[in-house]
């Protein structure tokens, strides 16, 4: 088995996030926090593990534009990525799901904008974040 399959048979829900982004941290402490039945886990796209998903699915594994969501083997980037986690959400957050009445193309189009000028709005760190003990075991490697 690969290493890959090996992540993917152990987390059936991965979100992939870029680790140095301080919009990113933010948005996984969101999800951390309204993720009450504990359904996601998450590395960064810089870990190993981000990585050896990343080449596994032949992803870039350098530029990081998007958030990545794994769930059954399947791939989801931008917009789709996001309101795929929200399902999964406690309330409020569920209801980020009207977004999927607006195409994707849209809906991807302010993803991008928001994407681009993340480090300039909210800045990044020198260092991925580093979980806290009692987040440790929600995060791969």
């Amino acid at each position: 088995m690969t290493q890959a399959a090996t992540i993917l048979s152990q987390h059936p829900r991965i979100i992939l996030f870029d680790g140095i982004c301080n919009f990113c941290n933010s948005s996984v402490q969101l999800i951390l926090k309204n993720d009450s039945k504990e359904h996601f886990t998450f590395a960064s796209l810089q870990s190993e593990a981000g990585q050896i998903l990343l080449n596994h699915f032949n992803l870039p594994d350098t530029e990081f534009d998007s958030i990545i969501y794994i769930e059954q083997h399947c791939v989801y980037e931008k917009s789709s990525a996001a309101l795929r986690i929200a399902r999964c959400m406690d309330w409020p957050w569920k209801l980020i799901l009207i977004g999927m009445v607006i195409p994707r193309f849209l809906r991807d189009l302010l993803y991008s904008w928001v994407a681009k000028n993340r480090y300039r709005w909210f800045g990044q760190k020198d260092q991925c974040m580093i979980p806290s003990p009692a987040q440790r075991a929600r995060f791969i490697g």
